[in-house]
C-alpha cells in the first residue's frame, strides 16, 4: 500500500509519500512552500494544482492528512483548515480513500507518547523507515509521520478484524 500522508499549512504544506510491502520504504517527501505576500485565495489554489501533480506522480492508494490543531489562535486554525480542505479536495477529485487524525494521534502511534516535540518524531520517522538522517524540514517529517500513523493504523485495524 502506497500513502501520501499530508501536514496542511497555507505557507508550508509538507507530503510524505511512504509503502508498505515487507516494512515501511520511503519514497518522497517535500514542502511545498508559498509566500505569505500571495494573496491566500492565489496559495489555495497553486497548492491544489500542486498536490495533483504529486498524486498523479506518485499514485498513493491513500491519503492521510492530519487534522489542524486548535489552540488559541484561530487565525492559524482557520488558514490550516483551508489547507486541509484542499488536499481533502485533491484526494476526493481521484476518488482516494482519506482518512485524518489528530497531531496527538499521530505522535502517539509513531513516538509512543502523545506530547512528543519535533525533534522526537523526526527521529523515530527516520528510525522506522531506515533513514540516515532525519527529514528535513520538520513539515515533511510530520507528513512522512501522518503517512506512518496511517499504515500503523491499517495494520490494527486489519489485526482487529482477523481476531473476530
Amino acid at each position: 500500500m502506497r500513502v501520501l500522508g499530508i501536514d496542511p499549512g497555507t505557507l508550508n504544506l509538507g507530503y510524505g509519500v511512504v509503502d508498505e510491502e515487507d516494512g515501511m520504504t520511503m519514497v518522497a517527501y517535500g514542502v511545498l512552500s508559498l509566500p505569505s505576500k500571495v494573496p491566500v485565495e492565489q496559495r489555495l489554489s497553486s497548492l491544489y494544482k500542486k498536490l495533483g501533480e504529486i498524486v498523479a506522480r506518485y499514485k498513493p492508494d491513500e491519503v492521510a492528512i492530519e487534522e489542524p490543531f486548535v489552540a488559541g489562535n484561530a487565525r492559524s486554525s482557520l488558514a490550516i483548515g483551508r489547507a486541509q480542505a484542499i488536499a481533502i479536495l485533491a484526494a476526493a477529485n481521484e476518488n482516494l480513500p482519506i482518512s485524518r487524525y489528530l497531531p496527538t494521534q499521530v505522535k502517539q502511534q509513531v513516538t509512543n507518547y502523545g506530547g512528543s516535540n519535533k525533534e522526537q518524531v523526526q527521529e523515530m520517522v527516520r528510525l522506522q523507515l531506515g533513514l540516515a538522517q532525519p527529514p528535513q524540514p520538520s513539515d515533511a517529517a510530520d507528513a512522512l509521520a501522518v503517512a506512518i500513523c496511517h499504515l500503523h493504523q491499517r495494520h490494527i485495524e486489519r489485526l482487529l478484524a482477523g481476531s473476530k
